[in-house]
């Protein structure tokens, strides 16, 4: 589930919104009623969704959306003025007066676009080109060879290696290769 930050100059607008995510099984991170505020909380999150209007006491919303993570989307609550010339990417706009039904559809709109757009990440990272295939089976054999290892110890090494260094298996390989062959 995401961090839902609901930021409205005006903190009875904002608990308001709260109480229809609650009731709507949508829990909510943070109230703010500053731009400088949902800041804080997205640094120590990474992810996540503002609701908010398109004013706060110290920035416009175009202001707020250049400052968060890119991972961070957007829910403007506001009037279409407000967003005449387009929207920004990561950035929905939601009408005023709001609907109960369409706030927390929209919210659970950009829930589940987020969640496909990272399992599609995840997936697209699973995938690996030919030379890095090849530099894993060249490394396996290598243990293999050396280290009298079979083929599963050395790809179990090479796995264990990778995560221990934060480096993927590709690149542990050819550091292995590189070591070994010296």
């Amino acid at each position: 589930m995401a961090n839902v930050i609901i930021a409205f100059s005006k903190r009875e607008n904002a608990v308001s919104i709260r109480n229809i995510f609650v009731k709507a099984g949508i829990e909510v991170s943070a109230i703010c009623q500053t731009g400088a505020k949902v800041l804080q909380y997205a640094e120590m999150w990474n992810e996540g969704i503002v609701v908010c209007a398109a004013r706060m006491p110290d920035m416009h919303y175009m202001q707020l959306r250049e400052y968060l993570p890119p991972e961070f989307q957007m829910l403007l609550i506001a009037s279409p003025e407000q967003w005449a010339d387009g929207l920004p990417d990561g950035v929905v706009g939601l009408p005023m007066p709001i609907r109960v039904y369409d706030l927390v559809n929209t919210v659970e709109m950009i829930q589940q676009s987020r969640d496909r757009r990272r399992k599609k990440r995840r997936q697209e990272g699973r995938t690996r080109n030919d030379s890095d295939r090849q530099a894993i089976e060249q490394a396996k054999a290598l243990l293999m060879e050396r280290n009298n290892m079979t083929e599963d110890e050395a790809h179990r090494y090479v796995q264990k290696t990778s995560m221990e260094s934060g480096t993927d298996m590709a690149e542990t390989a050819r550091m292995i290769l590189t070591v070994m062959h010296e």
